[in-house]
């Protein structure tokens, strides 16, 4: 599956054929759900599914909830409100996978 990444200014040079550099969010989900068809497409980092959601362009999250503080790092939800319904809830040994969905 190819993988789009939202850059700003001059994109690296690609080391392969399937990572493609992308001015901005909006056009990483757009030409990934292009590639993907009916499959799910995946997001990965703090920063870029805040501007999905801030845009309305994320659907479902996922956070896998493991009991450390690590004091640093990007914070997932900022000042917007955005209203999710838990849709799953899977406990294993030191995490638990919550799923919710974006509401509408």
């Amino acid at each position: 599956m190819p993988i789009f990444v939202p850059t700003r200014g001059t994109p690296p040079k690609p080391q392969s054929g399937w990572v493609h550099y992308v001015p901005d969010a909006a056009t990483a989900m757009r030409e990934a759900k292009a590639a993907a068809g009916d499959q799910d497409v995946m997001v990965h980092g703090a920063g870029l599914a805040q501007s999905l959601l801030r845009e309305g362009l994320l659907d479902e999250l996922e956070i896998h909830l493991i009991p450390v503080v690590l004091g640093d790092g990007r914070r997932l939800f900022g000042a917007d409100r955005i209203d999710l319904d838990l849709t799953r809830v899977l406990d294993a040994p030191g995490v638990t996978h919550l799923r919710y969905r974006v509401a509408s």
